[in-house]
Formats: C-alpha cells, structure tokens, sequence
C-alpha cells in the first residue's frame, strides 16, 4: 500500500470539543462522580461514563446534576470490550434514558445506531471496534460507518503489525465526517497521540491509570504532561522511538520536554516493534512522513543495513541507534559512540597530573554482543582499549570479536577474565527484570570501572553489587543522556537542553516511574 500523510478533518461540522476525553469506569455512583470533577479539573473537556461498569442501575439525576464538563454516555457489550450483562433491549433502554436526561454525547453501535433516535442536541458516536484485529476491509467498514447519522466516527482496532497501524491512520485522508480512529494494544498506541494531528475531535484516556480500560490506552496526565496532546496540530512534526520492549523508554520524556523547552511543534512517540517487522515498520514510517527514530533494542544492526545513507561509526560498527528520514530514504548515524567514550571517561579518576583519564591499554570486559557492544566496542578500540566480547549466544560474541578484531570469551568463563573495566551491554537487569545481573557480584574488586547501559532502574542489581564491592561505577542514565542530546540535534538541527533533559529523566527515575510511558 501506498501510504498518504492524512490531512485535518475537512467535515463541515467539526465538533468544538477539547481534545481531552477521559473514560471513567467505576462500580459506584460516588466514585464515578468524583472522577469526572478530578477529570475535569486535570484537564478533560469531556468525561465518557461507561455505565456497563456500575453495579446498579444508573441514577441520571445524580450524574448529571453538577455534571462539570460534557458527558458521554457509553453502554458497552462484553464482546466488545465491555461489561454490560444484561439484555440488549435493557441496554438500549438505558441509552434512550441518557439522552433524555441530560446527556452531552451517546455512543452507539453501528449494528444499533438506527434503533435510537436523535432527541434534542445530544450528539452521536457511532462506533465500530475489533479486540482483534484490524480487518483488511477497514476502509469499507469505515466508509459504511460515515453513512450513518454520526457527528463523530469512532474506530478502534488491534494492531497487530505495523501496516494495521499506517492503515488506520489513513482513515483520516479526507475524512468525510469528523473521525476518532486508532489501534488498540501496545503496537497501536501511537496512533493514539497522532490521531490529534491529524484532525480527531478528542482522544480517549483513562482517568485512573490503575485501571486499565482498553489495551493501550494512555492516562489522562501522560496525554496532558508528556506528550501535551492539546497543542498537536497538523503541523506537529512527529518523531520517535522504536524497540522491542519499548514500555520502559524514557526517550519520550527526555525528548518531548526538550520540544516544549525550546518551543518546537514536534511530538515523539513510542513504536512497539517486534524484529520480525521492523523493516515493514520503516517503510510505512518513511512514507508516512516519521521525521526521525531513535533506536533501541533489538533493531541496532538492522537500522544500519536498512540505511541507504550512514556516517562512518555506522559504517564501521553496522549499528545505527539514530535515523532520519530523506527523500530516497532512512540516513543512519550512531550517537552511542561518543556517549559512551565521554560516560566512561567522565566515571575514571582523573590522572596524578589532573589531565582527564585515558582509555588507552585499559583491559575491558563487554557483556553482550548486540548493537550498542558493537558501538561500545568500536568506540574503546579506537581509543586504543584492549577489548574482550562475552555473550551468552557465543556464536555471537565469535561474530562480533571478528568484526571488531578484538577477543571474545565463552560466557561460561567469563569471571576469568582480567578486567580495568566491565560493561553491560546487555539487557539483563532492566525493568521489569530488575532481579537479573549479567555477572557475580564476586567479579568486581576496588577501583574496577563498572558500567551499566541499562538506564531504568538507574542503579541496577549490576551496579549495586559492584558499589558494595567498592568499584567506580558509571549509570546507564549519563550514556542515555548524552546519545540522546546528540540525537536531538541531529533531529532539530539545534542544540539540545541536555541539563533539563537530564534533570527529568531523573526525576522520574526517583519517582520510580517505571512505565513511562504505559502502553
């Protein structure tokens, strides 16, 4: 398919709703209540009452009496993601009562729309979702859902591959009528922070992020604070991290609030992409106009193979961690190798003379044979280190130490080795698997370097046991903030805040915010 950027809703009766809508869920009335005035008073323009939720009959005069902001009403079925239990005709018994008694908006099924009448200024969603999938008629289904009598199209879908994810965004290609449209689970969780870009009336998050109410979808404070949706427009340039896992990512963080520092209409979101489709992936992104991606595991070497341009670092390591997109396709650079020269030279002892420490004849143990110890690698080797490569998959590590010219070591013996320094370049010990180290705390001695390219948690089980032993330690945080900045520049051209994207990066680091973002 060939993709098309989508353009802003162009229907005649755009509806002038904040861009906020948050779902409030809950089995008592009270309780409901009280989200929608916290709801409103954090930002949502509008609150959906999924009335399937309560346990007793909803009580019309009590939700709507000082209702603060505008209320939809939904009734979901259980195949269709709700917890409705009883008859149709009771539900839309119910639905015919809301509109009557004060409701804003209703949303109606497509297979029921027809069964409830317009009354009063009420307004309509008609609404198609699959838990699924995303069929491969999504387009009929839409153009079949624009015929009804609708002030909003709502679609909700699963994505399953990256193309469900491109295909649903091109719902919104002149759009006849104003249009909600997005993939559900983790996958599709960007489409809904684009879909404000490309012209829908609101975004649907949930109130209470302890409370999941559909796969993938954001809470009310991370649309309004990290990705500060109600200033998207269609000229918000959008950027990126892809990886697999990506939930743990800080990257939106860091990079959003350097956006908003130096006044730049750009949002960056996150791309759960398994390795199977991470080419699919790229070529939907460069033609739907993705400005530039940040990547992270597992897709370090094949963002280098799949560059038709890179600088020489890519080149020499075939680990590209940065992409831009032009006009004849992906540019690759890689920005961990200066990262981590500067991280590792910033944690040693500076010499007797006070001149900053070398790296020259440091003996250096790296664990893991993937993309960033390609780029770590490289980077040591050419500040004359002599390098060692341990990976679990030994035919890895043989494959790497070959490319690199330097040693490897079977994983099973790898406390043998001699080391000034040992790196994790591996996952192991990043959240949620913060239980987990790449080698015996009886490894490290006083006045060993150790660092940890992990970043979340900050202080991993690694870097814990080798304090203890009184090794200099280096955090993943600095190499994460410095690849960063660097991969800011190259997107923007301008010079990145490094300090306050630091300062925030740790900041949620402390809080402990360990599903930034959740998806």
């Amino acid at each position: 398919m060939s993709y098309k950027p989508p353009v802003p809703v162009t229907g005649k009766s755009i509806p002038q709703e904040p861009s906020l809508c948050a779902v409030v869920a809950r089995t008592r009335h009270g309780v409901m209540i009280d989200e929608m005035h916290a709801a409103s008073s954090q930002g949502a323009g509008m609150v959906e009452l999924r009335l399937d939720f309560l346990s007793k009959a909803p009580d019309f005069k009590r939700l709507f009496e000082k209702k603060p902001c505008s209320a939809l009403i939904t009734v979901r079925r259980k195949n269709e993601g709700g917890k409705f239990t009883g008859t149709e005709a009771e539900r839309l018994t119910i639905l015919r009562q809301a509109i009557v008694s004060g409701a804003d908006w209703v949303d109606l099924e497509q297979n029921v729309v027809e069964q409830v009448p317009r009354y009063g200024k009420v307004k309509r969603i008609v609404s198609y979702h699959n838990f699924t999938e995303t069929p491969a008629d999504i387009f009929g289904i839409y153009e079949k859902l624009c015929s009804f009598d609708a002030d909003v199209v709502k679609i909700a879908c699963m994505a399953k591959t990256p193309d469900d994810i491109w295909r649903v965004m091109e719902l919104y290609q002149n759009a006849p009528k104003p249009t909600v449209a997005f993939c559900m689970g983790e996958m599709g969780f960007p489409t809904r922070i684009l879909s404000a870009k490309f012209g829908a009336p609101f975004i649907y998050s949930t109130f209470n992020p302890d409370r999941t109410i559909a796969p993938g979808i954001p809470f009310l404070k991370q649309l309004r604070n990290l990705y500060c949706t109600p200033m998207i427009n269609a000229e918000t340039t959008v950027y990126g991290v892809v990886g697999d896992p990506i939930a743990h990512s800080l990257s939106p963080l860091i990079h959003n609030a350097g956006f908003r520092q130096l006044g730049i209409n750009a949002v960056y979101v996150p791309f759960m992409i398994p390795e199977r489709y991470f080419t699919e992936f790229l070529k939907g992104a460069h033609k739907f106009g993705v400005k530039g991606l940040s990547v992270t595991i597992p897709h370090k070497e094949s963002a280098a193979y799949a560059a038709k341009a890179c600088d020489l670092v890519v080149r020499s390591t075939s680990s590209a961690n940065t992409l831009l997109n032009r006009p004849l396709g992906w540019e690759g650079f890689n920005t961990d190798y200066q990262g981590v020269v500067d991280a590792l030279v910033g944690g040693l002892p500076p010499l007797p003379s006070g001149e900053p420490a070398e790296l020259k004849a440091r003996q250096v143990l790296i664990l893991g044979a993937g993309g960033v110890a390609r780029s770590i690698g490289f980077a040591l080797l050419q500040q004359g280190a002599i390098v060692t490569i341990s990976n679990r998959t030994t035919e890895r590590a043989q494959r790497l130490a070959m490319v690199l010219n330097c040693r490897h070591q079977d994983w099973v013996s790898r406390h043998n080795v001699l080391a000034d320094i040992v790196i994790n370049a591996t996952s192991l010990g990043m959240y949620p698997d913060e239980n987990a180290t790449p080698i015996h705390g009886s490894f490290f001695r006083p006045g060993m370097v150790v660092f940890d390219t992990v970043y979340n948690p900050e202080n991993t089980l690694f870097l814990k046991e080798a304090r203890e032993r009184g090794s200099v330690v280096v955090t993943g945080l600095e190499l994460f903030i410095r690849q960063g900045a660097a991969q800011f520049q190259h997107f923007t051209g301008m010079a990145p805040p490094a300090e306050l994207m630091r300062q925030v990066a740790r900041q949620a680091l402390t809080r402990v915010i360990t599903k930034v973002p959740t998806v």
